[in-house]
């Protein structure tokens, strides 16, 4: 099901951007869509040494992180997938995220908080969770997904300079397009292909928790896991780049309000109440 709703949601994004591209001009939609190619590439390929960078994470083994690396090793063993580097993030906040953009080139990324906050099962449960992010390939699926909704942005922008300088594209000019309707199309765009971005990544931390389950057998781990996560976040936040938030396995900001609105992640209550369905009785 979740699966069916993320292609839904990358074809709503590919109609959003012909829809704004029909009333710009095809030269626009090229330049929009090769500048946001070129720059999701980029992340795409480069992902996990900018962001595990930017979080001063440091490579451990066993030796160093023995109860994280054991639980990364066993999990990985299980789901039959390369074995990912390990890494600890020297953050008092509690939070866990998963990069790379294969199962060959993967990397699990640990706070010092989770690792002083979790106990084993709860901590089988957040690594199980972010495992499955990388064999969904979960890092390809919000590439494609940033891609467009990075072009759909520019373009918008494109159109509401032009709408504020008096036009579109020379077709436009020709055709007396209306520049406030184009103004209104471009901010249109703009916020619809944002909610849709974050509804792909919504149903893709879903599916996680679902695969997550699946992997380490034991749904309450994980539920009671992402209780422990939320609870001690909006104690201690993270001070984190909103850029990267949505690879947390929780947000790693304080939320509430009309924040909640334009969250990257689903309620963890939601999340909660899934895997409680999923474990069953007992």
């Amino acid at each position: 099901m979740n699966t069916f709703k993320t292609m839904a949601l990358m074809a709503a994004l590919v109609v959003l951007f012909v829809l704004i591209g029909s009333f710009w001009g095809r030269n626009g939609m090229i330049w929009a869509l090769f500048l946001a190619t070129f720059m999701n590439l980029i992340g795409y390929w480069f992902s996990d040494k900018i962001v595990l960078a930017m979080y001063r994470a440091q490579e451990v083994d066993e030796a160093t992180a023995p109860m994280l690396y054991r639980t990364v090793r066993r999990l990985a063993e299980r789901a039959e997938m390369p074995m990912p580097k390990v890494y600890v993030i020297p953050d008092a906040s509690p939070n866990a995220f998963a990069t790379g953009r294969n199962p060959q080139h993967a990397a699990v990324a640990a706070t010092q908080g989770l690792l002083q906050l979790m106990n084993e099962e709860e901590l089988e449960g957040v690594i199980a969770h972010e495992l499955s992010h990388v064999g969904n390939r979960d890092i390809l699926v919000s590439t494609i997904a940033a891609t467009l909704a990075g072009a759909i942005m520019i373009f918008a922008r494109m159109a509401q300079w032009g709408a504020i300088m008096g036009g579109g594209s020379r077709d436009d000019r020709e055709g007396g397009s209306n520049p406030l309707a184009l103004l209104f199309l471009a901010i249109f765009g703009s916020v619809a292909a944002l909610m849709i971005q974050m509804a792909i990544s919504r149903s893709r931390e879903y599916q996680a928790d679902a695969s997550g389950a699946n992997l380490s057998g034991n749904p309450r781990g994980l539920a009671h896991a992402l209780g422990e996560l939320q609870r001690a976040t909006q104690r201690l936040p993270m001070n984190a780049n909103p850029a990267t938030a949505h690879m947390f396995i929780v947000n790693p900001f304080k939320g509430g309000g009309l924040m909640t609105l334009f969250s990257t992640h689903p309620p963890v209550e939601e999340r909660i109440a899934r895997l409680e369905k999923m474990a069953g009785p007992g």
